[in-house]
């Protein structure tokens, strides 16, 4: 099989063109989805613990212990096996509630979000948001 391919995106924002629409998130969507879930990606799932971190730095170092305890080939091993039971050639897109649209920097993050960070790191292959990003303020006259 050739790479495995990631992306990220929302529930709300995912449409089928995208990808094989799967779960990274500790509860189902409680809305109807107009597509069917590949898959439940359960090692990069965040834990209920740390959905009541506010802080990104902390959200951040609590969850990147979680990623490199689970480990980059069981991650990367979990992945095949959905993106297997599935459509090998379309991308697996990772799916959370967050809008990273809705928030304003440095507040539009996510655990996709870092998920793809660390993801990049490990392995240097980039994870593409494919859901609507906030643009960075407009800079005004007394920025320096």
């Amino acid at each position: 099989m050739s790479d495995l391919r990631l992306a990220t995106c929302t529930y709300q924002e995912f449409a089928p063109h995208m990808g094989t629409p799967v779960r990274t998130t500790v509860g189902h969507p409680r809305f109807s989805l107009s597509y069917q879930l590949g898959g439940h990606a359960k090692l990069i799932t965040p834990t209920r613990d740390l959905l009541k971190i506010n802080a990104q730095d902390a959200y951040e170092f609590s969850y990147r212990r979680l990623l490199n305890g689970n480990g980059l080939n069981n991650i990367r091993r979990e992945l095949l096996a959905i993106a297997g039971a599935n459509d090998l050639d379309s991308p697996l897109v990772l799916l959370c509630f967050d809008r990273l649209d809705r928030l304003t920097p440095p507040d539009n993050w996510c655990h996709r979000s870092h998920f793809a960070k660390w993801w990049t790191e490990q392995t240097e292959q980039v994870v593409p948001e494919l859901g609507g990003q906030s643009a960075a303020p407009a800079p005004t006259l007394f920025d320096f």
